[in-house]
């Protein structure tokens, strides 16, 4: 899940601020963990503390993204998101926003096969973005990484795709000119996952998902998570990344990589 803490905190300074190239410096003063990074961390935490028993999935992802978001009031939650954070009794808001993909790598990457990935999916997912958008959203990132890590090759992941989720029919080069902000899911994960698609390696993946503009760190983060998965991460990216992290979200990160070796 790495992955998508780094899309994320690269993809920050450019949220607001779109950048159409590929050519750009990846770390800056400027960067900084959003709320895709403290989620995707609350999804990692909330999948850990099950010990493998994931039948109480569902409660323990609402616990941990409401104790770990909740000291973070600014990190930019949208605003049904932010009433759900901080409700005296949180509902799921049929939502089919681009969040519910934003912090699902964890499943992905701690999942023993493709079905329960996508239980876990679903699980994280319907807490909140219970909308059959926001759970295929979900899912399909979540798929995408299980693939990845597992060994599929790019045509498999794109067939996988195209067949259960999102045609996949364009490339970045075709929408650079034209795609803008879009907070949905089924406006931001099929142009994350192509960002991943049309990559050679990590890094090239970010940048090609920062290259489009839109929702920067959102794009940057999902296709960050099945970059992780197909590349892995190059050390010195790692190392940038984690000194943007505070010591208690950089523990989460590690005891999760612990745990899934």
């Amino acid at each position: 899940m790495l992955g998508a803490i780094i899309g994320d905190i690269v993809g920050s300074r450019f949220e607001w601020n779109n950048h159409r190239s590929k050519d750009f410096e990846l770390f800056t003063p400027e960067c900084e963990p959003t709320d895709d990074s403290i989620m995707t961390l609350a999804i990692a935490k909330a999948l850990i503390s099950c010990e493998g028993d994931y039948a109480g999935l569902g409660g323990k992802a609402v616990y941990w993204m409401r104790r770990i978001g909740q000291p973070h009031p600014g990190c930019g939650y949208g605003g049904r998101f932010y009433e759900w954070m901080y409700s005296d009794n949180p509902q799921p808001y049929h939502s089919f926003g681009n969040g519910a993909a934003m912090r699902v790598s964890p499943c992905g990457f701690i999942a023993s096969s493709l079905d329960e990935a996508k239980y876990l999916s679903r699980s994280v997912t319907e807490v909140t973005h219970n909308h059959p958008e926001g759970l295929k959203g979900a899912e399909a990132v979540t798929t995408a990484i299980y693939l990845a890590r597992t060994g599929s090759t790019k045509d498999e992941i794109r067939r996988a795709v195209r067949e259960a989720y999102y045609p996949l029919d364009f490339t970045l080069d075709e929408i650079r000119d034209t795609y803008r902000f879009n907070e949905t899911c089924q406006g931001t994960v099929p142009q994350a996952i192509e960002a991943f698609l049309e990559s050679t390696d990590f890094e090239d993946a970010i940048r090609h998902a920062i290259s489009i503009g839109g929702d920067s760190d959102t794009l940057a983060a999902i296709t960050g998570g099945i970059a992780e998965a197909y590349y892995g991460v190059p050390d010195n990216i790692r190392q940038a990344a984690e000194g943007f992290l505070a010591p208690e979200l950089l523990a989460i990160l590690r005891e999760f990589e612990d745990r899934i070796g």
